[in-house]
């Protein structure tokens, strides 16, 4: 199957599980995520109308954004781990960065950005599972962090992501997808700004319809749409 053929595909699994939750298909964003794949394949999926895109290293994605400056309304996210010291390269690459693990990053990222006279949307990344293989916070260093993102000059905090532990079927994610939802919830109910828990980042290839059943407004999906690479049929 071609790109394009693949994107319609995972819209219309993306459209029948929103409707199915009664939800409105458009409160869901798709991120294409082209991590390992030549600028060809970002050329593709934009020419079949997509505008985001997800890599996983800042060098990577830095060399696609150069040789993408005839694609200017490509919007690129970092989803994976960000080192402090790359804050200042990331901060004004990205529409959003989905990463944010320490009020250390926070604090560097809004610097860079106020800096290069950027804002960056920045989701926390929460470790529900406390894996050891895996990066982000725990839920209780969250609120810390949420704190402090309310003194952001230029980066912007909008919400949350996680990464759960790889599932064998869809099903086995719902427990840490409603779990976040449920910590949503409870940060709200503790008066934590609407606006930092905006956007919820969880779901990939094999279990979209899940996320999107349990609230994902922002799903990441690389497999579906540009096909295979090494490692799980559930990577993104």
């Amino acid at each position: 199957m071609s790109v394009s053929a693949r994107l319609t595909e995972v819209r219309a699994r993306i459209d029948a599980a929103a409707r199915g939750a009664g939800r409105d298909p458009s409160s869901v964003r798709l991120v294409a995520v082209s991590k390992t794949f030549p600028i060809d394949a970002v050329r593709e999926a934009y020419a079949a109308g997509h505008r985001d895109f997800g890599e996983n290293r800042v060098q990577e994605a830095l060399e696609k954004i150069s040789a993408s400056q005839d694609l200017p309304d490509a919007r690129w996210h970092l989803l994976g781990h960000l080192q402090s010291n790359k804050a200042r390269k990331a901060a004004p690459a990205f529409a959003m960065i989905q990463s944010v693990d320490s009020s250390d990053l926070l604090q560097k990222l809004d610097a860079a950005a106020a800096e290069s006279g950027r804002a960056p949307e920045l989701l926390v990344q929460v470790d529900l599972a406390g894996e050891d293989t895996k990066y982000g916070i725990s839920p209780t260093e969250v609120p810390r962090i949420l704190d402090a993102a309310v003194q952001c000059r230029a980066a912007r905090v909008v919400g949350l992501m996680t990464l759960p532990p790889i599932p064998d079927t869809p099903e086995d994610s719902r427990p840490w997808f409603r779990r976040l939802q449920d910590l949503r919830e409870e940060w709200l109910a503790a008066g934590v700004p609407a606006g930092l828990l905006r956007e919820m980042s969880m779901g990939m290839s094999g279990d979209l319809e899940v996320a999107v059943q349990e609230g994902a407004t922002i799903v990441r999906v690389g497999t579906a749409i540009f096909g295979s690479r090494q490692g799980s049929a559930l990577a993104p």
